[in-house]
């Protein structure tokens, strides 16, 4: 996925371990627990066959029977029916309530709601596949689910057909979709508004000889495109599911996502259905997320897919951008973060929306009355604050068409969102001294050359992962990202009515990289029942680990921001030699897998004598020090690290045989209250090559986190929290009519993923003991009677299973923070009768049991009263 135009990158860089503290009055009372789509569910039906019966009918009919019995008014939207893959159904249901009912059903295996996805949108020597074989021979199909393609475009073949690089595809939504209308589906994948899929297909496939020489990674491979996102707005995992099961359909050798929404857990259904396919033979590649400045534990879903190859970002080794030439002045040329120059003739003067550097709310509110109209000017803008598109649309209002965003002296040179904008990025020194010329009113105009402007600007963070690449792993302990591949600053086609052709960053860049690889190796290896693991594998075992800092002697990334490396693709399709498997997850030290085996297989044809050895990656300290919270991106790395004995540390292996190695990990002694991740590699070193196991593993136990945020760090006030009707904080018995805007609203966050948060009224005499856990919050059992270790709930309010933790973001859309608002009705539309009561908010620790009432922390609310008058 590309960096969200919603959540700029600016912020992301701003972000610190201890941010200002976010005013309660900007809650949106109205958020939600999650990007959920209001009363639609995902229902997973048993398949028919390990029913072990035969039914009267359909296997879907017999569970819509059985819904009807249970008084569950039904509403289907779509039907899915691959047995052994996903056999379902897209639902409406009226009351959450139905949900409890439709999971008692005999055949149904998990009920779901449907999650909204955010759009794919922006957060040189460029990076050369070797030539392991002819990319230009077509032997695979590649699949990209994304925004559609522009298959005019000339570098991808200029048209759709059979015989062309475009062979087909399908617009599963239409133009005009966004997430929340109903899609119009049509044969059509085109899409020349949105654009983000035709850079994906063009870092696969784009055909040589373009004015700018960019060559997919498998020029020759053939492309399809399903489409599922209209030209602005989400979509859902609903749309996903339906592209992914089209995909296996149609037995696609890749199939190819940029995408993705923040779960931190590998049970989504799209992630589960996703890992289904790859675990038929389908290569399945999926963007890890852009979300590196959010730290560990944040990787995005479907890519959390346990047999996916979700992928993680690395720096270009070069920024391709263009020069402004700056005339009036003595000035050399400016470089602008741009792959085609402004379409802008004539010297233009500037305008500088504000004379002092210093600050970084610049734009941030509505320009003043007098300023000029800016219809002639290049505006210069400072970076920071706010959403870059705020900015831009204030100096809109007056006019503003050109506009030069000048960098901070910390920022990122990488690409920024800016939405429809003819905008890009400087360096700060040169904003500076455009804003000290304009301060002196010099006579300085800027011309941007059509022609000859552009070069290859040496990147000094390249080959290095991208600062804004997620941290995994998942709260389950799973390895993501699986590897890493370029996807900063890439030089790619966009649609032609866009541009044609433009630098983009993100983990969406770095995909599509990957499923090019992905195709090469199809092509010299060929493909079978298993070759969406043995990809995944490959890549894996042959990747290069990558280093955390470019300076010598610094540790190696954690393998929980660059999986296993940066692919290798020659390495992969020559190699000589399998290592299974691939990774090693050792998981917490409560569950500690400390024995490991791996296979060493030789497919050459002469006997090869293997050395082993370890090389560790530093240690990710997840946690900040004396903090429940993560720590903020980059994540800090520490030399505490495992150890390793290895058994035998030399093997020879004969042509054709396979020989096993033992491997027994000890964690560090390490501070556990900082949540150390361990990761490193086991090198498998032959005469002519060298490979590479990845293991991963917790060095303190994840039961132990604290999971609902208990400080008041973020909001001033200690958390949760009720809020009034006027936005204040409750501490007294509060009586709501739920007329109007007087309703309470519980605001949470969560430091830490839950498999299961609940929400319940209780009676108003519910009490606690004075004792409360080791981790600050009541532990559920100190609020059970000592006989009959049970609470008496008069309703449930909500419950969501697999609830990723919260970020440092400063509003809900961007997770940071959580509301649930109470409107007179529990989950299942019955109403709550007048009458005192408290909330009780549950939430399930990671690994423990459901039915154990110590293994969840809870929080009980003030007394709030419900005095609802009738209709």
């Amino acid at each position: 996925m590309k960096i969200p135009r919603s959540f700029p990158w600016v912020i992301a860089v701003l972000l610190s371990p201890v941010h200002s503290i976010v005013p309660l009055s900007s809650i949106d009372k109205n958020s939600t627990l999650g990007r959920y789509v209001a009363n639609q569910y995902i229902v997973e039906m048993t398949d028919v066959q390990s029913l072990g019966r035969r039914t009267r009918g359909s296997l879907h009919q017999d569970v819509y029977r059985e819904m009807r019995k249970r008084g569950v008014n039904v509403s289907v939207k779509k039907e899915y029916n691959e047995p052994g893959i996903f056999t379902g159904a897209s639902v409406t249901l009226l009351t959450p309530g139905d949900v409890a009912l439709v999971n008692g059903i005999p055949g149904v295996q998990t009920i779901r709601p449907v999650m909204k996805i955010p759009p794919p949108s922006i957060p040189g020597g460029v990076f050369v596949v070797d030539d392991p074989t002819d990319p230009r021979l077509p032997d695979s199909l590649s699949t990209i689910i994304d925004t559609g393609i522009d298959y005019t475009h000339p570098a991808l073949g200029g048209a759709i057909g059979p015989r062309d690089k475009v062979i087909g595809g399908y617009d599963f939504v239409g133009d005009a979709y966004n997430g929340s209308n109903t899609p119009q589906p049509d044969d059509d994948p085109l899409d020349q508004c949105a654009g983000h899929g035709t850079h994906v297909a063009g870092i696969i496939g784009a055909n040589p000889n373009n004015p700018f020489g960019i060559v997919g990674v498998a020029n020759g491979a053939s492309l399809a495109a399903y489409r599922i996102f209209g030209c602005t707005g989400d979509t859902s995992d609903e749309i996903i599911i339906d592209a992914l099961l089209q995909g296996y359909k149609d037995r696609m050798d890749i199939l190819t996502l940029s995408l993705g929404g923040v779960d931190g857990w590998t049970e989504g259904t799209a992630s589960v259905v996703a890992s289904r396919i790859a675990e038929t033979g389908i290569v399945v590649t999926i963007a890890a997320g852009n979300d590196g400045a959010y730290g560990s534990w944040y990787t995005s879903g479907p890519g959390n897919g346990i047999s996916v190859i979700s992928v993680a970002s690395v720096d270009n080794l070069v920024i391709p951008i263009q020069n402004v030439t700056v005339k009036g002045v003595d000035h050399n040329p400016i470089p602008y973060l741009e792959a085609v120059p402004f379409k802008v003739t004539g010297d233009l003067p500037i305008y500088a929306t504000s004379t002092d550097t210093s600050i970084t709310n610049d734009a941030c509110s509505p320009l003043p009355s007098d300023t000029p109209d800016l219809s002639g000017y290049v505006v210069i803008l400072h970076r920071g604050t706010c959403a870059f598109t705020q900015k831009l649309d204030n100096a809109a209002a007056k006019g503003g068409k050109i506009f030069l965003i000048y960098n901070s002296d910390t920022g990122a040179w990488d690409s920024i969102a800016v939405g429809n904008y003819t905008a890009a990025l400087i360096s700060a020194e040169d904003g500076k001294f455009l804003v000290q010329q304009f301060a002196a009113k010099a006579p300085i105009t800027l011309n941007f050359p059509q022609v000859g402007g552009q070069y290859n600007l040496p990147n000094a963070h390249g080959g290095l992962v991208s600062s804004f690449s997620s941290y995994g792993p998942t709260f389950d302990m799973y390895f993501k990202p699986a590897v890493a591949a370029p996807g900063g600053n890439i030089l790619s086609t966009i649609p032609v009515p866009l541009g044609s052709y433009a630098v983009e960053s993100g983990t969406s860049m770095a995909t599509p990289f990957t499923a090019g690889a992905a195709a090469l190796i199809l092509q010299a290896r060929g493909k079978g029942a298993k070759t969406g693991l043995a990809v995944r594998g490959l890549l894996q075992t042959t990747a290069s680990p990558i280093l955390s800092e470019s300076t010598e002697g610094s540790l190696l990334q954690t393998a929980t921001q660059q999986g296993a490396g940066l692919i290798q693709v020659d390495r992969a399709v020559h190699t000589t030699t399998i290592v299974t498997p691939a990774q090693l997850l050792l998981n917490d030290t409560a569950n500690f897998q400390s024995s490991q085996t791996i296979t060493i297989t030789n497919s050459g044809p002469k006997k090869v004598r293997y050395r082993l050895e370890h090389v560790a990656a530093g240690t990710a300290v997840t946690l900040q020090q004396g903090s429940i919270f993560a720590s903020v991106g980059p994540v800090p790395l520490s030399n505490a690290t495992a150890r390793v004995t290895i058994c035998p540390k030399s093997i020879m292996v004969n042509p054709g045989e396979s020989k096993t190695v033992s491997l027994s990990f000890t964690a560090p002694t390490a501070d556990v209250s900082s949540l150390p991740v361990i990761s490193g590699f086991i090198n498998v070193v032959g005469a002519n090559e060298t490979l590479h196991v990845t293991y991963l593993g917790a060095a303190a136990s994840l039961k132990d986190q604290t999971v609902i945020d208990n400080t008041d760090s973020y909001f001033g006030v200690t958390l949760p929290v009720i809020l009034d009707g006027a936005g204040n904080v409750q501490t007294n018995p509060t009586n709501y009519t739920l007329l109007g805007g007087d309703f309470p609203t519980a605001v949470f966050r969560m430091a830490f993923g839950s498999p299961a948060l609940s929400f319940d009224l209780v009676d108003k005499d519910t009490t606690i003991e004075d004792s409360v856990s080791k981790r600050g919050l009541l532990s559920f059992h100190s609020l059970l009677d000592p006989a009959e270790k049970t609470v008496h709930t008069f309703g449930s309010l909500a419950e969501v299973a697999y609830v990723p933790r919260n970020s440092d973001a400063i509003d809900a859309a961007d997770n940071g923070y959580s509301a649930l608002s109470i409107f007179g009705t529990f989950a299942n539309n019955s109403q709550i009768l007048n009458g005192m009561y408290r909330v009780l908010m549950r939430a399930l620790r990671v690994a423990g049991d459901p039915s154990n009432e110590a293994d969840y922390e809870s929080w009980l609310s003030p007394i709030i009263g419900i005095n609802a008058t009738g209709p």
